[in-house]
């Protein structure tokens, strides 16, 4: 998704840089998956926060703070997202953080950076633009919520014993807006003996007041099972279906060896098919139906044959184009059926190296992807082996805003 879609028609806030956090395990959640990767209405938790940051224009860089070990799965979740960094994280939230503020390069003390937990993919637009507007005139500030149950504490038993006063007391929530600066310098001066929660603990340390804002109580932060589905319920959007139909040819350059490319998949072959780019008509024809289904055109407007820059071009790099506009209209692609139309090469041997290379590309599971291939029994110019032909089906959903 790119920032190039502004949700907010604010354009009086000041440019940002943001931080996810997303290095935990989630061992209160349980499960074998790490929390943020889990499915929310069919979309990974973490890819809701990257996309509300990055639908602001004010939204300078991400960079999303991982654990090592899940790269492949960060990868998966953020696929075809563009202008976002990947940091690996600590033991520590703590230590999370400081290596993502170490990680730019270009940045200035006074530049302001977002904390963001991805745990909380429910934070909306609204409140993002409050925390941005507060500082413009606060060195620091944090959403937060105001206690509004009574409080209790308990015995060893869990009997309740004392009432605790609820005045101005606020349960604090992310994202925290700091100045590059004093979040640095806050972080290099910790107590290494003490448990910083947030990064508010941290700056007050430094004598720097953080405003409070209030924030929506929509902005929960999943920690248990149960909270996945009430942000799966919070999160539902009227959706409709479209679909888009993809067509595309390419005759064999009788002048140049094999082999043939289809999908990204190298096939052996004595020809290589003719074009302007490599070629590659399945991926053409699923670029051009995926355009086709949100109204935007086709391949050849995006991607002109007659400049040269495209000129040789790996075909990858205009589905993930295509990928880009699809999210950068609220919609999100549902399924693949592409038919490869020829007499040679033989498809079938080749057609789970291709599924596999598609899911790659678009993130989507296997099952959503299907490949099959046909000829026409020796009729035209695919009979008589002078080019492949392709033709591809997609649906999408698009957020009916």
């Amino acid at each position: 998704m790119s920032s190039q879609k502004i949700h907010t028609k604010n354009a009086d806030l000041p440019a940002f840089h943001a931080i996810i956090v997303a290095a935990g395990k989630g061992a209160r959640f349980g499960g074998d998956i790490p929390k943020q990767y889990l499915p929310l209405n069919g979309r990974p938790m973490l890819r809701y926060s990257v996309e509300t940051f990055q639908s602001f224009s004010q939204c300078a860089s991400i960079r999303v703070i991982i654990d090592p070990d899940d790269a492949e799965q960060c990868q998966t979740a953020l696929s075809g997202l563009t202008n976002v960094h990947i940091t690996h994280g600590g033991t520590e939230r703590k230590i999370s953080v400081y290596n993502g503020l170490k990680g730019f390069s270009q940045v200035k003390d006074e530049d302001i950076i977002l904390i963001h937990d991805a745990a909380r993919p429910c934070v909306s637009h609204a409140d993002i633009e409050k925390i941005l507007q507060n500082l413009k005139q606060n060195r620091a500030a944090s959403l937060a919520a105001p206690i509004t149950s009574s409080l209790r504490t308990t015995d060893k038993e869990q009997n309740a014993t004392e009432t605790v006063p609820r005045e101005n007391l606020w349960a604090i929530q992310t994202p925290q807006g700091f100045r590059y600066g004093d979040l640095l310098k806050a972080h290099e001066n910790a107590d290494p003996q003490k448990t910083y929660t947030d990064d508010t603990s941290l700056v007050s340390e430094l004598g720097i007041p953080v405003k409070l804002v209030q924030g929506s109580e929509q902005n929960i932060k999943i920690t248990h099972p149960e909270d996945r589905k009430m942000a799966e319920k919070l999160l539902s959007t009227k959706t409709i279906t479209t679909s888009g139909i993809g067509f595309d040819v390419h005759a064999f350059d009788t002048e140049s060896s094999g082999p043939v490319r289809l999908c990204g998949i190298d096939i052996v072959h004595p020809h290589k098919l003719k074009g302007h780019s490599d070629a590659d008509v399945a991926l053409h024809t699923i670029t051009d139906a995926i355009l086709g289904a949100i109204g935007a055109g086709d391949i050849g407007q995006h991607f002109p044959p007659s400049d040269n820059q495209f000129k040789d071009m790996d075909s990858v790099i205009f589905l993930k184009k295509a990928l880009e506009i699809l999210a950068e209209q609220n919609a999100r692609l549902l399924n693949i059926d592409l038919t490869i139309i020829c007499e040679a090469p033989k498809i079938g041997p080749h057609a789970q190296a291709m599924k596999d290379r598609l899911h790659e590309i678009t993130a989507l599971p296997l099952n959503r992807i299907n490949i099959k291939a046909t000829t026409t029994e020796g009729l035209g110019f695919t009979g008589r082996k002078e080019g492949i032909a392709a033709q591809a089906l997609v649906s999408v959903e698009v957020t009916d805003e």
